[in-house]
C-alpha cells in the first residue's frame, strides 16, 4: 500500500509511513553508540567535528600555524645572502621580474649567526628564538609560490587556490579528523584587529559544511567577555537558555528531516557549540587564569597573548589554530626595510620563542605542528620607488619565486635545513618546495593522505591540494 500523502512535516503519521521516514537513520544511531564520544544529530546523523581516526598513524595531532603576514625577506631573517653584501649597491648578474620594477642589490642590514649543536644561521631579528629553539627549528629555504600578488598567495597558501574559492586547510583538517572538545571550535583564527588581506577567504570553509569554517576572535582586548562578543546572556539563565535552545533544535530538526541543507545542519551545530563556549571559552581565552611566571615569559602584547591562547586551546583540544600577524600586511617592507623588519620582529619573537617553550616544557611540542612564514618573499634588489641607488629608507618588492618558512614539533626534523636559493636568495634552486608540496607535508604529518582526503561538489572530487602535491619525506622525523 503507498504512504498516504502529508501535506505537512507536522501533520499526524501512521506507523508504517513513520518507520519508513525514519527507518534509513536507525543504522547511523548504532554507529554512533560505536563510535564513542559522538552526539547523535538529526536522522542519526553524527556530530560533524566528532573526532574521526587518520588515514594512518599520525605523527601530530594539532597546527598552530603563525602568519608574518605581508611578507618576511628571507635573506634578512632566515637565508643568509653574503654574496648580497658584497654586490650591495651593484646590478646582480641575475634579475627577474616581479610585481614592481627593482634595481641595485641590497644587502642585509642584520647579521647572523650560528645557534645550537646544529649550527643553525639565523638573523639577529630571531636571536632570542635561535637561542633558545635552533635545534627544533626546520627550515625551508626553498619555498616558491605562484604569484606575487598578497590576496593571491594568502589564499593559495591557506587554501590552495589562487584566485577561486576553496576550503581553508584548517577546514580540510577539520573536515578529515575533526576535533577532541566538543565544547571549542575546531578551528580558531586569532587577528589582533581587524582583517588581513583577503578576509575571510583565509579561513573559509567553501563548499564544505560550515561547521568546518574557522572561528574568528580579534585578541587586542584581554578578557573574555571583550574577545568573544554576546558570551552571556544577560537575560536568561543558563537552565532557561538551554530549554529554548533544545526546542528550537527539535524545530531545526523536523524541518531538516525533509531537506538535505549543510548550511542548516551547521547553524544547529553552530548553536549547540555557541552554548558550551559560554563556559570553555570563559576559561580557554582568559589568559591571567595563567601562573604570572608564564605569563611573563611570552609578554604583555598582543602578539604574546595570542601565542598563550594558542597554547590554551591546542591543550584543550582545539585541532587548528590561526595566528595572524596582524591587520592587512604588516611584514610587507616596501620601505625602510631595516626599522619596519626590526619593528616586527620585535613585536613577535618573545611570544613566538614563549610558544615553543611552553609546549616542550609541557610535552605538548611533540604532537603540536608550529609552522611560522608569510605568502611569499621579498626580493635581493631595492624597490625603485626609492630610487636607483640604496638609500637608508630602501625596501624590497615581493618576491614568489623563493623564500623560507620554518616549521617545528609535530613529527619534523630539528635542527635542519632544507633546499637552497640561488647566491642572492632570489630564487629557490635546490630541493624546491612548492605550497601544494608543504599542503601535502602537513597533512600528511596529521595522518591524512592528500589524495584521499576528498569532498565531491559540482560532480567531482575536491581536495586541498587540488591535483598537485608532494610530501617532502625529507622533513619527516
Amino acid at each position: 500500500m503507498p504512504p498516504s500523502p502529508a501535506s505537512s512535516l507536522f501533520d499526524p503519521m501512521s506507523r508504517r509511513e513513520m518507520l519508513r521516514r525514519c527507518g534509513a537513520g536507525f543504522g547511523t544511531l548504532g554507529l554512533a553508540a560505536l563510535l564513542g564520544d559522538v552526539s547523535a544529530r538529526a536522522a542519526g546523523t553524527v556530530d560533524p567535528l566528532a573526532p574521526r581516526a587518520p588515514h594512518f598513524k599520525p605523527r601530530a595531532k594539532y597546527v598552530i600555524q603563525i602568519l608574518a603576514n605581508g611578507g618576511p625577506a628571507q635573506m634578512d631573517t632566515f637565508d643568509p645572502k653574503p654574496l648580497l653584501t658584497k654586490y650591495h649597491g651593484q646590478r646582480l648578474p641575475i634579475h627577474l621580474e616581479t610585481e614592481r620594477p627593482t634595481s641595485t642589490a641590497l644587502g642585509s642590514p642584520f647579521s647572523f649567526a650560528r645557534y645550537g649543536q646544529s649550527g643553525l644561521e639565523v638573523s639577529e631579528l630571531f636571536g632570542s628564538l635561535a637561542a633558545a629553539h635552533a635545534d627544533d627549528l626546520c627550515v625551508i629555504r626553498s619555498m616558491y609560490t605562484d604569484t606575487p600578488i598578497h590576496e593571491n598567495s594568502l589564499r593559495l597558501m591557506n587554501c590552495g587556490a589562487s584566485i577561486m574559492t576553496r576550503p581553508s586547510i584548517g577546514s580540510w583538517i577539520t573536515y578529515g579528523l575533526g576535533t577532541e572538545n566538543q565544547n571549542l571550535p575546531g578551528f580558531v583564527v586569532l587577528v589582533p584587529k581587524g582583517m588581513p588581506v583577503a578576509g575571510a577567504d583565509n579561513w573559509q570553509s567553501s563548499f564544505l559544511p560550515g561547521s568546518y569554517q574557522g572561528t574568528y576572535i580579534e585578541t587586542q582586548d584581554k578578557t573574555a567577555a571583550q574577545l568573544i562578543e554576546h558570551l552571556h546572556n544577560p537575560s536568561l539563565t543558563g537552565g532557561a537558555q538551554r530549554s529554548q535552545l533544545d526546542l528550537a533544535a527539535a524545530l531545526n530538526r523536523k524541518h531538516l528531516a525533509s531537506r538535505h541543507d549543510p548550511a542548516l545542519e551547521a547553524r544547529i551545530h553552530s548553536f549547540e557549540t555557541a552554548f558550551r563556549m559560554q563556559t570553555a571559552a570563559t576559561d580557554a581565552f582568559d589568559c591571567d587564569r595563567e601562573p604570572e611566571h608564564i605569563r611573563t615569559l611570552y609578554g604583555n602584547t598582543p602578539q604574546a597573548r595570542q601565542m598563550l591562547i594558542a597554547r590554551r586551546l591546542v591543550e584543550r583540544g582545539v585541532r587548528f589554530v590561526q595566528v595572524w600577524h596582524g591587520t592587512l600586511q604588516p611584514w610587507d617592507s616596501h620601505e625602510n626595510i631595516e626599522k619596519g623588519h626590526r619593528r616586527l620582529a620585535a613585536e613577535s619573537c618573545q611570544g613566538i620563542t614563549a610558544l615553543l617553550t611552553d609546549l616542550k616544557q609541557r610535552g605538548l611540542l611533540g604532537e603540536t605542528l608550529v609552522i611560522w612564514g608569510g605568502e611569499f618573499g621579498r626580493t635581493p634588489t631595492v624597490e625603485l620607488s626609492q630610487g636607483e641607488k640604496v638609500g637608508p629608507t630602501a625596501g624590497r618588492d615581493h618576491n614568489h619565486y623563493g623564500f623560507s618558512m620554518w616549521m617545528a614539533g609535530g613529527g619534523v626534523k630539528g635542527g635542519m635545513v632544507h633546499g637552497a636559493t640561488d647566491d642572492f636568495g632570489f630564487k629557490a634552486t635546490e630541493n624546491r618546495v612548492h605550497v601544494h608540496d608543504l599542503h601535502a607535508t602537513v597533512l600528511h604529518l596529521l595522518g591524512l593522505d592528500h589524495e584521499r582526503l576528498t569532498y565531491k561538489h559540482s560532480g567531482r572530487d575536491f581536495r586541498l591540494t587540488d591535483v598537485h602535491g608532494n610530501v617532502v619525506r625529507q622533513l619527516l622525523a
